[in-house]
């Protein structure tokens, strides 16, 4: 007797028809001049999900699903579709560049199974995560200052609980686009929140408000940042995008368990505060003479050193719009990328495999005149970033010390054989960023008793007295410190500037750097080269009345 297996004949129909599909769809691909695409074998990008509501994707059979910078990946069963060029105008608007790839219905289900590692909080009503660039670039034309800012945040907690948050959440990245804060502190205490904003590298009390308020704020900055809801214990980092004219403002969001509730902080990664040419930066005279020799060298390496948010991404930036012509090949491997220069290969590293060292590895098979290497964390980095700069490259850096002698024993620390420094680097830099005291109300003040002794002391350390005449023709009789106004948001100080020293590999250096001597040798053996030291560069800058003792020391240890 024979039995039929219906389940069994069912599943091979829908298997056969399955099959039917996607070669319908490969016929179809062909037919549109579109690229096919297997999802069932792809990874799905949520940030590239998130940009189509799920209702839409699924009515509409469309699904983004990879995302590289602003171009976003999106699949279609029917490109055709009644209102797929809608979608696609949508996704325009955010500011991607959609690239359009032909999926079969089978395909399209595993992106949408997707959308539930997004957060429940996607059954809320279409649009919640969108942040209102018009809202944000609004409040940023009333607002001349951070009371300003303050008052229309107090305004704005004020309204209705039920549409407030979104409004809030604006108001904050406008206030700090306002007062152009790198970055944004919620920080819960005990009975209160205190909102914080990082003016020129300084941390500047905003407001405080409720914990109602921040619970909801929490919620809605994670969802945006694309961060897990429910995890309350762990850190976690995200990020989402502003688009404000003609910008893209790119927001990094930390969160961070603490003793109170979770700590956020959101980084504005702004275009506009990172394309500085190199001649504004404030390199002192006579080293911006040796960069500008040492960055037209077809090979070779220039290091550049100092703590997080020193300034060294927007030096190699000045260094890489300096050398960059259309005869020039450059590729930039970055975390992340902060800055679009046009003509450049620029490449972002993820937590998916491809990381400064595999993009050093994939930038060198790409025949490339000049390597950016956004920071060097280990030894294999460092060794193939110091042969490529053997082998006829030359190539931009940063590394982690805190100054230019440091560079040598860090590298050595990493591995690197301190015989082949000399044929691979062409010189080191470090730099701090000091704050420029406010034009409107800095306050002169006599140099005379510490204030003098210390300047003494300090310009009678500079071996190159051409260079100190070259920068101060005349020595003042008075310096400046901050004052307060409206102006400067009563810091007694406005933006920010760069000191640096710089390091060139001679004999000298080359001889202690062998015997694997301290920063103090280095130090002192590169001395007779006659660039100025950061303390040098910073007391130059008090002379000048660009900025205060009192900064120059809250940023450097001035040695006795």
């Amino acid at each position: 007797m024979i039995q039929f297996n219906e389940d069994k004949q069912n599943r091979k129909v829908a298997d056969l028809l399955k099959r039917e599909e996607e070669e319908l769809v490969q016929l179809l691909s062909a037919k549109y001049g579109i690229e096919y695409v297997d999802l069932t074998v792809v990874s799905i990008n949520t940030d590239a999900l998130r940009l189509i509501d799920e209702k839409i994707s699924r009515e509409n059979k469309i699904a983004g699903y990879a995302l590289i910078d602003k171009k976003v990946k999106v699949a279609v069963r029917n490109p055709e579709g009644e209102k797929v060029s809608e979608i696609i105008a949508d996704i325009k608007k955010k500011g991607y560049e959609p690239i359009l790839s032909i999926a079969s219905t089978a395909s399209l289900e595993k992106a949408w199974l997707a959308y539930k590692d997004l957060s429940f909080a996607y059954e809320t009503r279409a649009g919640f995560l969108e942040v209102s660039s018009e809202q944000i670039a609004e409040i940023v034309s009333k607002a001349k200052g951070l009371p300003a800012i303050i008052a229309i945040l107090e305004e704005t907690l004020a309204m209705k609980k039920s549409y407030r948050v979104s409004r809030i959440l604006e108001t904050i990245i406008a206030g700090a686009m306002a007062t152009e804060a790198s970055d944004i502190h919620i920080e819960p205490e005990e009975e209160y929140i205190r909102l914080r904003y990082r003016l020129d590298g300084v941390l500047v009390n905003a407001l405080n408000f409720d914990k109602d308020t921040y619970n909801l704020l929490l919620s809605r900055i994670k969802l945006l940042s694309g961060l897990k809801l429910n995890l309350k214990k762990e850190a976690q980092d995200g990020r989402f995008s502003v688009h404000i004219g003609t910008d893209d403002i790119e927001i990094r969001t930390s969160v961070l368990p603490g003793a109170y509730n979770e700590s956020i902080v959101m980084r504005l990664l702004n275009p506009k505060t990172i394309a500085i040419p190199m001649e504004e930066l404030g390199i002192p005279k006579k080293l911006l003479a040796v960069l500008e020799r040492e960055i037209t060298k077809p090979n070779g390496m220039l290091l550049t050193t100092g703590p997080t948010g020193s300034g060294k991404t927007t030096t190699l930036y000045a260094f890489l719009k300096k050398v960059h012509n259309p005869g020039v090949k450059i590729i930039t491997i970055e975390d992340p990328i902060e800055y679009h220069l046009p003509g450049i290969v620029q490449t972002q590293v993820n937590d998916k495999g491809y990381t400064f060292l595999e993009g050093l590895r994939s930038a060198l098979r790409q025949d490339p005149d000049i390597i950016m290497v956004g920071e060097i964390r280990d030894g294999e980095t460092a060794a193939i970033a110091i042969n490529s700069s053997l082998t006829g490259h030359l190539v931009f850096s940063t590394l982690h010390t805190n100054s230019a002698a440091g560079s040598f024993p860090r590298l050595i620390d990493l591995g690197i054989n301190p015989k082949i420094m000399s044929s691979s680097i062409n010189i080191a830099l470090a730099q701090r960023l000091i704050r420029r005291l406010c034009p409107a109300c800095k306050k002169a003040v006599s140099i005379e008793g510490e204030v003098k002794r210390k300047i003494d002391m300090i310009l009678g350390s500079i071996v190159d007295k051409g260079e100190l005449q070259a920068e101060i023709p005349t020595l003042p009789a008075q310096v400046f410190t901050a004052g307060g106004c409206d102006k400067c948001n009563q810091t007694g100080y406005k933006g920010r500037i760069g000191i640096y020293e710089g390091m060139k590999l001679n004999d000298e250096v080359n001889k202690v750097i062998e015997y694997n001597s301290s920063e103090e040798e280095i130090a002192k053996a590169a001395s007779s080269q006659g660039i100025l030291t950061m303390t040098q560069d910073g007391i130059i800058k008090v002379l000048k009345g660009i900025t205060s003792l009192d900064e120059l020391e809250r940023v450097i240890a001035i040695e006795e």
